[in-house]
C-alpha cells in the first residue's frame, strides 16, 4: 500500500468507529452504571468473564474497578475476571466442558447481589450463555456488552449493551471505552459523594 492509501484506510476505519459511537444505546449504558454505583455503595463482588480480545478487556476493567476507582474514593470493588486462572480455567475445561469454565467458578465464588459483567461480540459464547444462566440461578445481577444484536445474552442480562456493528474490531474497541468510560464516571460520581 502506498502512504495515501493508508492513511486513507485509517480514516475510513475511524469514520466508520466514529458513526457507530454516535448511535451507541447510551440508556442502555446509564443502566449499567446504575447497576454499579449500587453495587459500589453495597460492597458487592463483581465477577467479569470474556473470550479471546474480551477476556483482555474483563480483565483490564478488573483492574480498572479495584485499582482506578479506589484512587479517588479510597475504596475499590471486589473485583475479579474469571478469565485470569489459567489452571483453573483448564482444569474445569478438561474435566467438566469448556462452556462451564465461568460458571463453575461464580458457583464457587459468588453470592446473590453480586454482578456478572460480561463481554461478548455475538452474544452467543456457550460459556458466556452458560455463566449468564448460573448468574440468573443464583441471584447475581448480569451486564452484558455486546455486539451483533447481542445474540442470546441480550435476552438473558439484566441490562445489555449493544453496540450497533457486526464487526468484532469495533465491538472490542467501543467495549474497551466501556471500561475508561465507566470506571471515569465512578470516579467522578464517587468524589462528589464524599463532598456531600
Amino acid at each position: 500500500m502506498q502512504t495515501n492509501s493508508k492513511v486513507a484506510f485509517a480514516q475510513s476505519y475511524i469514520e466508520s468507529l466514529c458513526r457507530i459511537l454516535h448511535n451507541l444505546p447510551l440508556s442502555d449504558f446509564a443502566l449499567a452504571l446504575d447497576r454499579l454505583e449500587k453495587a459500589l455503595v453495597e460492597q458487592r463482588r463483581i465477577f467479569l468473564a470474556g473470550n479471546g480480545g474480551s477476556a483482555a478487556t474483563a480483565s483490564h476493567m478488573a483492574e480498572d474497578l479495584m485499582k482506578g476507582v479506589a484512587q479517588s474514593m479510597g475504596k475499590s470493588f471486589r473485583a475479579i475476571s474469571l478469565s485470569d486462572n489459567v489452571p483453573l480455567i483448564t482444569a474445569i475445561a478438561n474435566d467438566e466442558s469448556y462452556s462451564e469454565i465461568f460458571a463453575s467458578q461464580l458457583r464457587a465464588l459468588a453470592q446473590a447481589g453480586d454482578v456478572l459483567i460480561v463481554f461478548s461480540g455475538s452474544g452467543n459464547s456457550a460459556n458466556i450463555v452458560r455463566a449468564v444462566e448460573v448468574a440468573r440461578q443464583m441471584q447475581v445481577k448480569t451486564i452484558a456488552f455486546l455486539g451483533m444484536g447481542g445474540g442470546q445474552v441480550a435476552k438473558m442480562a439484566d441490562v445489555s449493551v449493544i453496540v450497533p456493528s457486526n464487526e468484532y474490531g469495533p465491538i472490542e474497541d467501543i467495549h474497551m471505552m466501556f471500561d475508561h468510560l465507566i470506571t471515569a464516571y465512578l470516579r467522578s460520581w464517587s468524589a462528589k459523594l464524599q463532598k456531600d
